[in-house]
C-alpha cells in the first residue's frame, strides 16, 4: 500500500476527496463541512447572518462612540475660584458673551457696535489695572480711516473691498522690564461685529469672550515672557475681513507679529478645532505638544482650501497679505444657525469656551516663553515646495499627531512601491487567471460606486416631489441615514455583488477546466471563497489608488488612505495569506475584519460624522443666486457625499456578506428604513425646519431706479438661499405675496431669479432723496476715452458697485470731499466681465465719491451676457440701509418661526436702493 507523504498539497486532498477516500469534515464560519454522496463533494461555506448583523451593529455603535468621544465630550466649565487669577474660567468668559449678545445684532455702523466696543474697551482697561506688577498692558483704541482690501483668492476674486471709519481695540501684553519682547509678538485675533441678522453668540462673541478671559490670565504670567502677546478685537470682518486688513496694513505693531492665531465660528459652540495651519509648521507642532484637549483635522483644511465651503476668515489676510504663519480655529457645531437669528446664547453648549480657552492658554504660555518663534515672513512659496508643511490630526480629541510633508512623502512612496510590488508579484505568480480575477474584482468596485451613487441620487430627486422642502433633513440630520445612507448601502452591496457573481462564475469555470476530475459543486464552493477574498483585496486596491492620487497632489488627508490600506492589508497578511497557491481557500475570518478596521475607524469615523453634519448644515445657505440652482442640487451633494463614505469605509465589510445568509434580510431592512424615512418626510412627521434650526430667508424693501422710467419701482422682496420655493412661507405671511421667476432682481453681488414679491404699502418708509445718484461729470471721447462719474450714496455707508470690465479697462475711486484715493489704478481681477466694489464704513464714512473710468480703445459700447441678451449697463449700484420700513416690519412680524433673516457681506440690508448707469449715457 502506497502511503501519501505528510504535508501533501490541497490538490492531492481534493483529488482524494473526489475519489471517495476522505471522511466527513464539517465547517461553519471557517470550518469545513464536506458531505460525501458517492463521488460528489458539497462544501458548505455559508456565513451566519448573526455574524453580519453583529458586525453592522459594532460598526454603527463604534463609529458613534468615536464621534461622541472625539467631538461631543467637552470639559467641565470652571469658575474663577477653581482656576485662580492665572487660569481660564468659562464662567467669567460667559459674562462677556452675555453682555455682548444683550446688545442684539451689532453690524458695522450701528449704535450697538459702538456699545460693544465700549464694553470691550472697559474690560481691557480692567485687565490693565489688575495685571501683574511686572507686566505691561497697553490698550490702543485703533481707528482706521480708510483702506482697500484687494485680495484675489477665493471669495475675493473680482472684488475690491473698501472700508472707512472702522474702530478696533488692540491689547498688547509683555514684560515690563524686557522691552525687546515687543519686537516679537503673537497675534490673537477675532471680530466684535456681527451680521445684521444675528446677535452673534457664536460668531463671534464667544471668541471675543475667550480672548478677554485669556488676556486676563496672560496678564498674570507675562513677566516671564520672551515675546509679547497682542489681542486684536477688530470690526469689519463680516464686511470682508476689513478689520484684519486695516491692522496688517496700518497699525505699527503689525510689523512685530511673528505668529497669528485667528478665532472664528461657522456654527455655535462645541469643540473649537483647527481647520487651517501654517504655512510654517512651528505653530501647529507646538500646539500639539501642549494642548490639553487637541482638536485639529487637516481634512478640514483640505476641504476649506479647495473652495468647497464658500467662506473666508481673517487668517487669509494674515497669511496672504501679512506673510504670517499660525493657526485658525473655528466652532463648527450646528452650522445651520450660522448668520441667522439662532446664533444665540441659549444654544451655546457648556464647556465650549473652556475647551478653547484651556487649549489657547497652554499654547500662548508656551509660545510666548519660547525663544524660537519663526522669524520673518514665512509664505507658502518659502517652504521648500511645501516639503515642510505639517500634516496633523487628533485621535479622539486626546492626542495629536503631526509630521512633515517630507516624511509623508517617504512613507507614502514606500507603501505604494511595496504594494505595487506585491500586486505585481501576485499577478505574475497567478498568471493569466490572477490578472483576470484582479480586473473583475476591481470591476466590482466600479459597479459598487455606480450603484451606490445612483441609488442615493434617486432619493435626492424624489425628495423635492414629496416634501415642502427639498432639504427636509436640516433640522433632523439623522434622517439622512434612512434617506441616503440606506439606499447608498443597498446600491453599494448590489453593485459589488454583481461584480462578485461575475468573478465567481469566472473562477468556477476556470477551476473546473483545470481540474476536470472534480465535482461541479466543489468547484462552485471553492470559487465562492476565492471570489470573497478577491473582493476584499479589491478594497485594498481602491485605497491604494486613492493613496497614489493623494500623494501625487500632496493632499494632507492622504494619511487616511494610508490607514485604510495598511491596516486591513496587515490583518489580511497576518491571518489570511498563504504562500501556497494551491491551498484550499477558506472563508475570511471575522477577526481579520475587526483587526483591519480598528485603526481606520478610530481615525476617521468621528470626523466623517462631523463632516456630514457640516455639509447638512450648509444646505441652509446652499443657493448663492436664488432661482438659478435646481431644487435637487443640495440633495445631490449630500447624497453623493454619503455614497462616497459608504463605498470607502464599508468596502471590506461588504465583502463578508456575499456568502452569508444575511443578503435578503439586509436589503429588506435597508429598503424598509428608506421607505419609512420617505413616508416621514412626505407626511410631514419630521419638519424640515424648526425655530432653532431655521430656513435662511431675506426680506428686502427694494427701491429699483434702474429702469427706463423716471419713477422708481418699489416692492417687498422675499427670497431664500435655502433650496426650495417659498409658497408655504408666502401663504403664512399673507400681504399679497406672489411667487415665481417673473421678477429678476440684480443685487450687484448676486442675482435673484426666484422670489416672492408684493407691492402692498411699498411706497412708504423711504424717500426719493434717499435714492443714490450717479452723474456723468465729464466724458472725454478722444483717442482714449475717459469718463468722470460722481456718486452720492446718500444715507448709505454700505454699498456695492459693479463696473463693466468688458468696456472699462481701468478705474480709480476717490473720496469726493477729501480727494483721498480709495482705489488706485492698477490691475484688477474680474468675474463674468464685472469688477465689484464693496464698501462698508462707520457713521463717519463718506457718502460722496468720484469715479474715473478709462475705456478700452476698441469698446463696442454694448456687451452680451451668457444668456445671449444685450447688457447695456456700465455701472450697477446697490445701497443698503439697516432700517425697518413699516411694510418690512409687518412682514417680519408675520414671518414663520421656522424662518430667519440671513446675513453675509454680499446680502442687502432690509432696505436696498438699486440704481445704474447705461453704457450709452
Amino acid at each position: 500500500m502506497r502511503q501519501r507523504p505528510k504535508g501533501a498539497s490541497s490538490k492531492s486532498k481534493l483529488a482524494s476527496a473526489a475519489s471517495g477516500e476522505t471522511g466527513n469534515q464539517e465547517h461553519t464560519d471557517g470550518k469545513w463541512n464536506t458531505g460525501l454522496k458517492g463521488k460528489s463533494v458539497i462544501l458548505m461555506a455559508k456565513r451566519s447572518s448573526y455574524v453580519i448583523v453583529a458586525l453592522f451593529v459594532l460598526v454603527i455603535y463604534g463609529a458613534w462612540g468615536v464621534y461622541h468621544y472625539q467631538f461631543e465630550s467637552l470639559p467641565a466649565a470652571l469658575t474663577f475660584e477653581q482656576v485662580g487669577k492665572r487660569g481660564f474660567s468659562e464662567y467669567e468668559a460667559m459674562k462677556h458673551v452675555e453682555a455682548l449678545t444683550r446688545l442684539g445684532p451689532h453690524p458695522v455702523g450701528s449704535d450697538a457696535l459702538e456699545s460693544a466696543l465700549k464694553y470691550v474697551a472697559e474690560v481691557s482697561e480692567t485687565i490693565k489695572k489688575t495685571a501683574h506688577w511686572e507686566v505691561d498692558v497697553e490698550v490702543d483704541l485703533f481707528h482706521a480711516k480708510s483702506g482697500a482690501n484687494n485680495l484675489v483668492g477665493g471669495l475675493f476674486k473680482g472684488k475690491t473691498l473698501v472700508y472707512s471709519d472702522l474702530n478696533h481695540i488692540v491689547l498688547r501684553i509683555m514684560p515690563k522690564y524686557a522691552s525687546e519682547a515687543g519686537e516679537n509678538a503673537i497675534l490673537v485675533s477675532s471680530h466684535i461685529d456681527t451680521v445684521f441678522a444675528a446677535e452673534g453668540a457664536g460668531d463671534c462673541s464667544s471668541c471675543v469672550a475667550v480672548m478677554l478671559e485669556l488676556a486676563r490670565g496672560v496678564s498674570q504670567w507675562a513677566h516671564g515672557f520672551k515675546n509679547a502677546v497682542i489681542f486684536l478685537f477688530n470690526t469689519g470682518e463680516e464686511k470682508g475681513l476689513n478689520g484684519a486688513h486695516s491692522f496688517i496694513t496700518q497699525h505699527p505693531w503689525s510689523d512685530t507679529v511673528r505668529i497669528a492665531v485667528d478665532l472664528e465660528a461657522m456654527g455655535i459652540g462645541g469643540k473649537s478645532g483647527i481647520f487651517q495651519a501654517g504655512p510654517h509648521p512651528w505653530a501647529i507642532e507646538n500646539f500639539a505638544s501642549v494642548a490639553k484637549y487637541p482638536s485639529a483635522q487637516i481634512v478640514a483644511e483640505d476641504i476649506f482650501s479647495s473652495g468647497a465651503i464658500k467662506s473666508a476668515t481673517d487668517f487669509q489676510v494674515y497669511k496672504e497679505l501679512g506673510g504670517l504663519s499660525g493657526l485658525d480655529f473655528a466652532y463648527a457645531d450646528n452650522t445651520a444657525v450660522y448668520h441667522t437669528k439662532n446664533d444665540k446664547l441659549d444654544l451655546l453648549k457648556p464647556g465650549s469656551l473652556q475647551h478653547l480657552g484651556e487649549n489657547m492658554l497652554a499654547f500662548l504660555l508656551h509660545a510666548a516663553a519660547s525663544p524660537s518663534l519663526p522669524k520673518g515672513k514665512a509664505t507658502e512659496s518659502d517652504m521648500k515646495s511645501n516639503e515642510d508643511k505639517a500634516i496633523y490630526f487628533d485621535i479622539l480629541g486626546t492626542y495629536m499627531v503631526t509630521f512633515r510633508q517630507r516624511f509623508a512623502n517617504m512613507l507614502y512612496n514606500s507603501v505604494i512601491l511595496q504594494s505595487l510590488l506585491l500586486w505585481a508579484t501576485s499577478v505574475f505568480m497567478g498568471g493569466y487567471t490572477a490578472a483576470i480575477s484582479l480586473a473583475l474584482s476591481f470591476l466590482s468596485i466600479i459597479l459598487m460606486w455606480i450603484c451606490s451613487v445612483s441609488f442615493s441620487a434617486i432619493v435626492a430627486f424624489i425628495l423635492p416631489l414629496i416634501s415642502s422642502s427639498p432639504v427636509p433633513f436640516v433640522s433632523h440630520p439623522w434622517l439622512v441615514v434612512g434617506l441616503f445612507g440606506a439606499p447608498a448601502l443597498v446600491g453599494a452591496f448590489t453593485g459589488q455583488h454583481a461584480g462578485y457573481l461575475v468573478l465567481k462564475s469566472y473562477l468556477a469555470r476556470t477551476f473546473a477546466e483545470r481540474r476536470r476530475n472534480l465535482p461541479a459543486s466543489l468547484c462552485a464552493s471553492v470559487a465562492k471563497l476565492d471570489a470573497e477574498r478577491w473582493i476584499y483585496k479589491a478594497g485594498l486596491l481602491q485605497w491604494l489608488v486613492l493613496l497614489m492620487v493623494g500623494n501625487y497632489y500632496k493632499v494632507g488627508a492622504s494619511y487616511l488612505a494610508l490607514a485604510w490600506l495598511v491596516s486591513p492589508a496587515f490583518a489580511y497578511g497576518l491571518l489570511e495569506a498563504t504562500l501556497s497557491p494551491a491551498r484550499l481557500p477558506k472563508p475570511l475570518k471575522t477577526v481579520t475584519l475587526l483587526i483591519g478596521l480598528f485603526v481606520p475607524f478610530l481615525l476617521s469615523s468621528g470626523m466623517v460624522i462631523r463632516l456630514t453634519a457640516t455639509i447638512i448644515g450648509t444646505a441652509v445657505r446652499f443657493v448663492r443666486n436664488p432661482g438659478t440652482t435646481p431644487e435637487w442640487m443640495g440633495n445631490i451633494v449630500v447624497a453623493i457625499f454619503i455614497a462616497a463614505v459608504v463605498c470607502l469605509t464599508l468596502v471590506y465589510l461588504l465583502s463578508y456578506i456575499h456568502i452569508s445568509g444575511a443578503k435578503v434580510s439586509i436589503i429588506v431592512t435597508l429598503c424598509s428604513l428608506c421607505a419609512i424615512s420617505l413616508v416621514a418626510v412626505w407626511g410631514g412627521v419630521v419638519p424640515p425646519f424648526t425655530e432653532d434650526t431655521a430656513r435662511a430667508v431675506n426680506v428686502v424693501h427694494v427701491v429699483d431706479a434702474t429702469g427706463e422710467n423716471a419713477e422708481p419701482v418699489s416692492y417687498i422682496s422675499l427670497f431664500s438661499t435655502t433650496p426650495g420655493n417659498l409658497i408655504k412661507e408666502a401663504d403664512a405671511i399673507g400681504e399679497g405675496f406672489v411667487c415665481g421667476k417673473d421678477r429678476h432682481s440684480d443685487f450687484v453681488t448676486f442675482a435673484v431669479s426666484y422670489s416672492c414679491w408684493t407691492d402692498k404699502n411699498a411706497e412708504t418708509g423711504w424717500l426719493k432723496s434717499d435714492i443714490p445718484a450717479i452723474h456723468v461729470e465729464k466724458d472725454t471721447k478722444a483717442e482714449s476715452r475717459e469718463t468722470q462719474i460722481s456718486i452720492d450714496t446718500r444715507v448709505s455707508t454700505r454699498w456695492s458697485l459693479g463696473i463693466n470690465t468688458r468696456e472699462i479697462e481701468e478705474f480709480q475711486l476717490k473720496d469726493a470731499e477729501s480727494s483721498e484715493e480709495l482705489i488706485p489704478l492698477g490691475e484688477k481681477s474680474t468675474v463674468d466681465g464685472w469688477h465689484t466694489i464693496q464698501f462698508s464704513g462707520g457713521k463717519k464714512a463718506p457718502t460722496k465719491f468720484n469715479l474715473s473710468l478709462y475705456w478700452f480703445e476698441n469698446s463696442t459700447q454694448t456687451t452680451t451676457n451668457e444668456g445671449g441678451k444685450n447688457e447695456h449697463l456700465l455701472l450697477k449700484l446697490r445701497t443698503d440701509v439697516d432700517k425697518l420700513t413699516p411694510p418690512v416690519k409687518t412682514v417680519l412680524e408675520k414671518l414663520p418661526p421656522w424662518c430667519s433673516l440671513f446675513g453675509k457681506s454680499t446680502s442687502p440690508h432690509t432696505l436696498a436702493f438699486l440704481s445704474s448707469l447705461p453704457i450709452s449715457f
